[in-house]
């Protein structure tokens, strides 16, 4: 709430340098902001009597939305990303989704490692968990594992995070 917006009989003021005046009533300090040639903004509400302080608002607002747009830029979005192997994998290929999965946590995304088994594959269980161990014991000094292998169904599957 700002100026005549204020519907308390009396508030406690604080002026434009943070000191404080005391219990006025709403008309004197909506008459102190005014020839100032600032606003009078409540900044506690449910106090009793309510808290206003005289500033302006104008550049309060617009110094609060600059604050807030920097602590956006700064932040980063964790995303999940997915790598999809097969138990039978070549080589070459295994070396080609470790250098995405790399890619991945150095981006500062997780990476979830999917094992597909089809068929009669599922009986082969070992093969996928020495391959999750062999891209954990890769990227160890990179990411941790935030969730060890487990089958689930068909598929297995292990999440790595960034350090």
């Amino acid at each position: 709430m700002i100026n005549e917006e204020i519907r308390a009989k009396e508030v406690r003021l604080i002026d434009e340098a943070g000191n404080q005046i005391g219990i006025v009533p709403i008309k004197e300090a909506l008459k102190a902001a005014g020839q100032k040639n600032l606003d009078l903004v409540e900044i506690a509400p449910m106090a009793n009597p309510p808290v206003c302080r005289i500033m302006d608002y104008g550049k309060f607002k617009y110094e609060q939305s600059k604050r807030e747009k920097e602590a956006r830029k700064n932040q980063h979005v964790i995303t999940v990303k997915e790598m999809k192997l097969r138990p039978k994998i070549d080589e070459h290929d295994f070396q080609t989704k470790l250098r995405n999965i790399i890619k991945f946590l150095e981006s500062k995304d997780k990476v979830k490692v999917t094992v597909m088994f089809r068929g009669r594959e599922i009986a082969y269980v070992e093969q996928g968990q020495t391959l999750c161990d062999r891209i954990a014991e890769a990227v160890k000094d990179i990411a941790v594992v935030e969730k060890p292998a487990k089958v689930e169904g068909k598929n297995m599957i292990m999440v790595l995070a960034p350090k």
